[in-house]
């Protein structure tokens, strides 16, 4: 009873702060005087405007959800900053441009699992994910405000 109460409680926060992230950001987009966005300007190389790394950046701009191993995980992303949230743990961090765009969060438990992440293939419906810890996850694009199907029910009081 107490690892489900300690499970609800690690998926409600994360789904609050990717809430957070994702529901008070607008649409995700900030835009600079250039007109450009500013998620996908800080992800590009400095002298690098012809990339389009930056633009893959910007497109995982959103929320996320899937099941990896039957367990759900959930990833939302907003202006650079990322949360991904797995029934275990909550997780933290930032979207970086290192030759390929990546993921590099930090988990309130210290589980290194899921901290460092390539994206594979984004098509704008579904993203997927290789975590150096072996993980791979294939997540789908989430409606705005919309809280994932799928997800664990949290204990009753």
């Amino acid at each position: 009873m107490r690892k489900a109460v300690r499970t609800g409680a690690v998926i409600t926060a994360g789904l609050v702060t990717a809430a957070a992230l994702t529901g008070c950001s607008g649409d995700g987009k900030k835009s600079d005087p250039d007109g450009s966005s500013g998620a996908a300007k800080s992800s590009q190389a400095p002298g690098d405007s012809d990339s389009n790394s930056g633009a893959d950046a910007a497109a995982l701009e959103g929320g996320w959800a899937g099941k990896t191993d039957g367990k759900a995980v959930v990833l939302s992303v907003a202006s650079g900053k990322a949360v991904l949230v797995t029934e275990q743990r909550a997780c933290t961090g930032t979207v970086k441009d290192m030759g390929k765009v990546m993921l590099v969060l930090k988990c309130a438990d210290g589980d290194t699992d899921r901290t460092t992440g390539s994206i594979e293939s984004n098509d704008g419906k579904t993203v997927v994910v290789s975590w150096d810890g072996g993980t791979k996850d294939t997540l789908a694009k989430t409606e705005p405000g919309a809280i994932p199907s799928g997800l664990p029910d949290l204990p009753a009081s």
